[in-house]
């Protein structure tokens, strides 16, 4: 299971399959989409125009968007985040112009946009080369009137966590010292895991692990974690921008092999409405500052602290230097 897997199941479909549209949208910062006539408000009162940046219903993609509101208002947009329940919905509103922009997943949307186009049985397109899966990503969302960015070195992808005692134990750094050890290990997953090339058979395949099976009780959940920190499991599936980890002494053996792809975090806009250059140079701020660290620590103030989303992302920028403190 790569990062497509996880993110599929919390925004309820990505690029391992394909679920029905869901209905229900939610608002931050403004009406949902089902209340918007046609696209959004270019002409708004500000002399540079109205912006709307789209989220799926997720803490990360609420702070980056966010992120996004608050350097584009600061460049002097009227920017607001539209919130909607996963990447089916957004994607489309995207591609007609509803929303502007969308911070993305470079190996998660490419892999998106190869299905859409290609259907299940397409090669993929995505790798651990962040600069090709981005290059293919580009060739798949252009024809769609697509524009996508630069990526920075914030990432957000899968990643496998053992307890820091059980690390000690079996001197474990990284997913090879794990293969190396002999060591049986079930794993605290989705059903998913047992067949999805970038879960339990990569990690057989790739690293010799051996996995003895799947406990099915999800992606990066405190079930699960619960379940590594007590013993009853080994390995956890979670995230690399995890912020409880530390709260269950947990520890993310690197994947030293590179079997997880390229899920690099960039911007990706609709190219008529949003593709200006002041647009891009104002996003690209976030994008040379942001690290997979920042992401956790403000993953962490929303998710642990309960800070709005907003209030997070308007500190940080501030506290870069990115824009103005008011």
């Amino acid at each position: 299971m790569n990062s497509t897997t996880r993110r599929a199941r919390r925004m309820a479909g990505a690029a391992a399959a394909v679920v029905a549209l869901t209905a229900g949208l939610a608002a931050c910062g403004g009406d949902s989409l089902e209340n918007k006539d046609g696209g959004s408000d270019k002409a708004g009162g500000d002399k540079k125009g109205s912006l709307v940046v789209g989220s799926a219903r997720f803490t990360e993609q609420k702070v980056l968007a966010e992120l996004y509101v608050g350097l584009l208002k600061d460049a002097g947009y009227d920017a607001q985040v539209k919130t909607v329940q996963n990447r089916e919905i957004y994607k489309p509103e995207l591609k007609k112009g509803s929303i502007d922009i969308a911070p993305e997943y470079a190996a998660t949307l490419a892999e998106f946009l190869n299905l859409e186009k290609n259907g299940p049985k397409a090669k993929p397109v995505a790798s651990s080369d962040a600069d090709a899966t981005v290059a293919a990503l580009k060739k798949l969302a252009e024809p769609q009137g697509l524009k996508v960015l630069p990526a920075g070195d914030a990432v957000d992808q899968n990643a496998f966590a053992v307890s820091a005692d059980y690390a000690k134990e079996h001197k474990l750094k990284t997913l090879s010292d794990l293969g190396k050890s002999g060591e049986k290990v079930k794993i605290a997953a989705s059903d998913e895991c047992e067949s999805r090339p970038f879960c339990a058979p990569g990690l057989e395949k790739k690293y010799g692990i051996d996995v003895t099976g799947i406990d099915p009780k999800g992606v990066g959940t405190t079930q699960s974690k619960q379940a590594v920190k007590n013993g009853t499991d080994q390995l956890v599936l979670t995230t690399t921008t995890d912020a409880t980890l530390k709260n269950f002494d947990l520890v993310i053996l690197e994947d030293d092999k590179k079997l997880q792809n390229a899920d690099n975090i960039l911007p990706v806009v609709n190219a008529k409405d949003a593709g200006d250059k002041d647009i891009a140079t104002a996003l690209a701020k976030l994008t040379k500052t942001l690290t997979t660290d920042d992401l956790i620590e403000l993953n962490r103030k929303v998710d642990e602290e309960r800070q709005k989303e907003a209030d997070v992302a308007k500190d940080y920028l501030e506290s870069k230097g990115l824009i103005g403190k008011s």
